[in-house]
């Protein structure tokens, strides 16, 4: 429960020092999600990340993007806030980060960033800012269903709305 968990405020600490207790514990994981309102539109990205009773709350946000993106720019932030390296479970509502960035992304570069049909893979970009992000960690990717009521994702969803550009949404 919330009791459990620190919120940067009220333990007065920077964000440096939030992200220097990142560890492996029971309490520890990183809860991301992404929105585009149209897709492709206006989005925003939200990651909450979980470390040794602390929490943290990233994200921001684009005037023209695409859900996906959104996604992948959540845990490309998650993990580059990691200042060192560390055992990451990066929870997530979306198959196409998921399986992307685990199963994918290994063809995509053996055929030079090209689809099995010879299209170009859409978002390179991320997928190579992903890849070098994750490089220092060792990153167990979980997925869980969207808006079916699971209170991390659902507080995700609720932070990457608000975070959309001229978004009037609240968390």
């Amino acid at each position: 429960g919330a009791s459990r968990r620190g919120s940067l405020r009220e333990e007065n600490l920077t964000v440096e020092q939030v992200l220097s207790k990142y560890s492996d514990g029971p309490d520890s994981g990183v809860f991301t999600d992404g929105s585009a309102s149209p897709n492709p539109g206006p989005g925003g990205w939200a990651a909450i990340l979980w470390a040794s009773g602390m929490e943290l709350e990233l994200g921001g946000g684009a005037p023209d993007t695409t859900n996906n993106r959104m996604e992948m720019l959540a845990a490309i932030h998650a993990l580059e806030a990691m200042k060192r390296p560390v055992r990451a479970i990066i929870h997530t509502d979306s198959t196409y980060l998921r399986d992307g960035i685990t199963k994918w992304i290994y063809a995509w570069k053996e055929r030079g960033w090209k689809t099995a049909a010879k299209k170009s893979v859409k978002n390179v970009d991320l997928w190579q800012r992903l890849e070098a992000a994750m490089a220092p960690h060792e990153v167990e990717w979980l997925w869980v269903k969207g808006h079916a009521g699971h209170p991390e994702n659902e507080r995700a969803d609720a932070l990457a709305r608000k975070a959309v550009p001229g978004s009037d949404a609240r968390a």
